[in-house]
């Protein structure tokens, strides 16, 4: 389950920076009163329902601490979990348990927090070809595993950032002097640098999706904001020609209305961006 982008490099550097953060010269709680010999065990409690998430980066965690500990794992990422499941039990040196615990909760907790919100929306689709996309509104340093949570939701990542897809937005489109400019100069840049990105723009209304679709180039069109009535004639304008995103404001309520209008993708900004952790815990037992 664990995606491309999260690659041996990555994990390494993020828990590093990570643990450096945490524990600066030292776990001194641990080392004050930890015996430097004393091994123990702990398990990850699950206190709410949901969607679990981060038991891959967990391990990675551990590993990272300290290669000696072990760790048994009853449910893996994607599980559907109910207070009082128990994920993986961990054992080992004590002071090694205790210096990965904060970081193994924090990464779990968010991350099933993203897996379980995405699994909530993806299911209200369910009997569509609709697909839900995440977006760039995600932690500084933590996107890739938000990311990743989204896919053990059942999500589909957008763009990873700046650099894998032009997204002509209503500021780009405003300071570049209209739609027109935008994708006449951004057709120019991709055919000058040998860049085959794919470009997606963003409109406000009906008449924003006619004029993109005078202009051409576009590979996607977001719909942003529009009413259902408007996102309606917009997918009957565009035609297949390209593909349609409807994104800003979408809730548990109006997501299906929206998905019924005949769009290909509805994107979340909330799915990263809004979200209360988890409730999990790591307990020490006999």
């Amino acid at each position: 389950m664990r995606p491309a982008y999260i690659t041996p490099d990555f994990l390494k550097t993020f828990i590093s920076a990570a643990l450096a953060e945490d524990a600066g010269e030292g776990d001194h709680s641990s080392l004050a009163s930890i015996p430097a010999t004393a091994t123990h065990r702990a398990h990850l409690l699950v206190k709410e329902a949901g969607i679990l998430a981060g038991v891959e980066l967990a391990l990675e965690i551990f590993h990272q601490v300290d290669r000696s500990l072990k760790i048994e794992v009853f449910l893996h990422d994607g599980a559907a979990v109910k207070p009082g499941d128990v994920a993986f039990v961990v054992s080992g040196p004590a002071r090694s348990i205790l210096l990965a615990e904060r970081l193994v909760l924090n990464c779990m907790q968010r991350m099933s927090a993203l897996a379980t919100k995405t699994h909530n929306l993806t299911a209200l689709l369910a009997g569509t070809s609709v697909r839900l996309l995440d977006t760039r509104k995600t932690t500084p340093n933590f996107r890739l595993p938000e990311k990743w949570a989204v896919l053990i939701g059942g999500g589909q990542n957008h763009r990873m950032g700046l650099y894998d897809l032009i997204m002509l937005k209503d500021n780009h489109i405003d300071m570049a002097g209209g739609i027109e400019q935008a994708i006449i100069r951004t057709k120019e840049y991709l055919r000058a640098g040998n860049k085959t990105l794919q470009i997606e723009v963003e409109t406000r209304n009906l008449d924003e999706v006619k004029e993109v679709l005078r202009v051409g180039g576009a590979d996607i069109i977001m719909l942003d904001n529009m009413s259902l009535a408007a996102m309606q004639e917009a997918v009957a304008l565009i035609g297949g020609r390209c593909k349609t995103e409807a994104s800003g404001g979408v809730t548990e309520l109006t997501i299906r209305d929206i998905a019924l209008t005949g769009v290909d993708f509805i994107s979340v900004g909330a799915l990263t961006h809004s979200m209360k952790s988890m409730d999990l815990s790591l307990k020490a037992i006999a």
